[in-house]
């Protein structure tokens, strides 16, 4: 699975290096580091719906810590089966 995370002027001012460290650290703690490739992306073009991630080929928008579990839970652990 890749994870890309954009870092470009607007998804930074709302926060995304927060989200690109928590994604870190959940692939960390999940020992998934064979399982996602994660990356920044500078622009994936949603620039006024916040945080921007893109997983595999779904952009996934608006993300902020408070949502960062859910996205986790069920973008990234429920494809994986895990």
């Amino acid at each position: 699975m890749k994870i890309f995370v954009c870092v470009g002027s607007s998804c930074h001012l709302k926060g995304s290096y927060h989200i690109l460290e928590a994604f870190k650290q959940a692939v960390a703690d999940n020992h998934l580091e064979d399982d996602i490739t994660l990356s920044a992306a500078f622009c994936l073009g949603k620039c006024r719906d916040g945080v921007s991630i893109k997983i595999d080929e779904e952009i996934v928008t608006g993300l902020s810590l408070e949502t960062f579990p859910d996205v986790w839970q069920t973008k990234v652990l429920k494809p994986l089966g895990k």
